[in-house]
């Protein structure tokens, strides 16, 4: 089983996004929702440029930083994250008792 940037290759990529991805891609989005409405982008062809043009310009700002985001190591497992947050709200709801 081959693994990408670290994870298994039957998992799912973005469960295992470091979260400093998470944030540089949350930011990117942020910035073409406000541009759509700034510079009034009506067309999903300007609105799709915008986006990509936003990341790869947060991108930029990573590697000017010194962050190669393929290479930060992968986070946690998100669905064992949940689950033992589950695990521990149970236990929290039976100590509580």
């Amino acid at each position: 089983m081959k693994k990408k940037l670290g994870v298994p290759a039957i998992k799912h990529l973005a469960d295992y996004l470091p979260t400093l991805t998470i944030k540089a891609k949350d930011f990117a989005n942020e910035l073409t929702s406000h541009n759509v409405i700034e510079k009034d982008l009506n067309q999903q062809v300007q609105i799709s440029q915008e986006h990509v043009e936003n990341n790869k310009a947060v991108r930029d700002i990573l590697l000017q930083r010194g962050v190669r985001p393929e290479s930060l190591p992968p986070a946690e497992d998100v669905k064992k994250l949940e689950r033992r947050l589950e695990n521990d709200e149970k236990k929290a709801a039976k100590g509580s008792k």
